[in-house]
């Protein structure tokens, strides 16, 4: 057995409010790559942030062998941040440029240790990563949200610690940013624990584990052969499950079968007895005795369909049953001449109308999210440009912050449709898998995935519809169900559509019109379909 990095034993974690996020997981992770999986909500960043320390347990205990850090999977919020910040190098890098400034305080000196060419390794790391044109300076609210995990990836690289987590790491990459990603991770030293359902990264994990209904399993293997291992487990499970519910009408059916038999000999008891065919002592005996052996046979038997029904219980919860995530898009009624927006470059303007789709690809950092930026308003930072020619554009940012964290999940999406009573809205969110407290939760207190039910179920919910949705990167978080549902959602929308994202599979699935493809922050350019390869 390989050493374990992880141990976990009886964890469990409650909310400060009660609601039970993490119940009983024991289980061990080993010294190399294992990719977390799970639905959206069911628990994988509380997980990591307990591992981490960021959050304390309120049952059972962590074990780690060795150090741990964390890349966690808001980090693109933190956008006052600089990049020395994401390389964790900030406190060295500032004593070394004040004593190269002619300051001898010695904290300074003890701050810089022995790191005296932090910065060059600091530098190294960024090139190493495919950003050599970063400066350590820069601002993440700067930087594309690819180009931001780049560079904490290159931090954590840089840390060395034995342990590393990461959240959702390929969010916002390219392909070509993925590919190094993944080469990264291949070449990695030390233990990683990856949440993520990117199933090219999956896959070159050592093994998988799930949250799944409270309960984590570990898997020694990548994605695609624990996906085998469970089909083949719920087959089992729904073979075990059609015997047990065989097994239980059987014994309902004996169960029935022998009430009527009792009620018949009841039946002629009493019938002997009011014709008086023996004497009554003997009469009032067997009258008894049947009784008794009525009783000890309905007991009998009800003992087994309680066993039989508790069986079936069992083999149910074994089978997984879920739920799922319905999301339907209202029809906006958008005549198929009406001009939406218009897209200016250094080569022309590209007309949105009608309920056509068009995808935006390109390279990270390339300024596809500052474009999209550039229809509501914000700091235009490039010659290219973006004018709506309708009030009515639903946003879904790239950093899915135009929520209220402080703000419930009700109050967030009822700013949308003030017009629209609480109990209807309640029910709307209920189609998204928002149901009961959650609801009245904190956004700032959930996962990226649950973050992005919210923003979504905000902006389809709006009063009015939005006639142009603005998608930025829309796949970030989603688990392979609520991604699905999306597909379906979009599938069928009425209204015009504009994309960006890196996902190939998900642009072809959502039969796009027109590709087009930004080369630099002020050129676009028609472009063929991606390819999932």
């Amino acid at each position: 057995m390989p050493a374990p990095s992880i141990l976990l034993d009886n964890l469990g974690f409650d909310w400060p409010s009660g609601a039970r996020a993490l119940a009983g997981l024991t289980a061990v992770f080993g010294p190399g790559r294992t990719g977390l999986i799970g639905a959206n909500g069911s628990g994988k960043s509380t997980l990591l942030r307990l591992i981490v320390g960021k959050l304390q347990p309120t049952r059972g205990t962590i074990t780690t062998i060795g150090d741990v850090d964390y890349l966690p999977q808001n980090l693109t919020l933190r956008t006052t941040d600089r990049v020395v910040d994401l390389l964790g190098v900030r406190s060295r890098l500032e004593a070394l440029r004040a004593i190269e400034a002619g300051r001898v305080d010695p904290e300074l000196f003890d701050s810089v240790g022995d790191d005296w060419d932090i910065e060059a390794r600091a530098r190294a790391v960024l090139d190493q990563i495919g950003l050599d044109g970063i400066g350590l300076d820069r601002p993440i609210g700067q930087l594309s949200g690819g180009e931001t995990m780049l560079a904490a990836l290159a931090g954590h690289r840089l840390g060395g610690a034995p342990i590393v987590l990461l959240d959702e790491p390929t969010n916002n990459l390219d392909r070509e940013a993925r590919g190094r990603f993944a080469e990264a991770v291949q070449e990695w030293r030390g233990a990683l624990v990856v949440v993520s359902h990117d199933t090219e990264l999956l896959e070159v994990m050592d093994d998988t584990a799930e949250l799944y209904a409270g309960e984590l399993t570990v898997f020694g293997g990548p994605f695609s052969a624990y996906r085998e291992h469970l089909m083949r487990e719920q087959e089992a499970a729904e073979q075990a499950l059609r015997t047990a519910e065989q097994t239980l009408r059987a014994e309902e059916r004996q169960r029935r079968e022998a009430e009527v038999k009792l009620a018949r000999r009841q039946r002629y008891a009493r019938t002997d007895y009011l014709n008086k065919r023996r004497p009554k002592i003997i009469m009032n005996t067997r009258k008894s005795q049947a009784e008794n052996s009525a009783g000890k046979l309905r007991d009998g038997l009800d003992a087994r369909v309680d066993t039989a029904r508790a069986d079936v219980e069992a083999r149910e919860r074994r089978v997984r049953n879920e739920a799922g995530v319905r999301i339907d898009l209202p029809d906006p009624r958008v005549p198929a001449g009406r001009r939406l927006a218009e897209v200016h470059h250094a080569d022309g303007v590209e007309v949105i109308q009608g309920p056509e789709r068009i995808a935006l690809t390109g390279r990270n950092g390339v300024g596809k999210t500052r474009l999209l930026e550039t229809l509501f308003g914000a700091e235009v930072r490039g010659d290219a440009y973006a004018v709506g020619l309708t009030s009515r554009i639903g946003y879904l940012p790239q950093r899915l912050d135009g929520l209220v964290d402080a703000e419930t999940v009700l109050e967030n999406v009822r700013a949308a449709a003030p017009r629209v009573v609480p109990g209807t809205i309640r029910g709307q969110l209920a189609r998204f898998g928002l149901r009961g407290a959650e609801v009245d939760r904190p956004v700032g207190s959930m996962s990226g995935g649950e973050r992005f039910r919210v923003a979504i179920a905000r902006l389809l919910l709006a009063d009015p519809a939005h006639q142009l949705l603005v998608l930025d990167e829309p796949t970030n978080n989603l688990d392979f169900d609520t991604r699905a549902a999306l597909v379906d959602a979009l599938g069928s929308y009425r209204g015009g559509l504009l994309v960006v994202s890196h996902d190939p599979e998900f642009l072809g699935e959502i039969g796009i019109d027109v590709w087009l493809e930004m080369t630099e922050p002020d050129r676009l350019s028609p472009a063929s379909p991606l390819s999932p390869g």
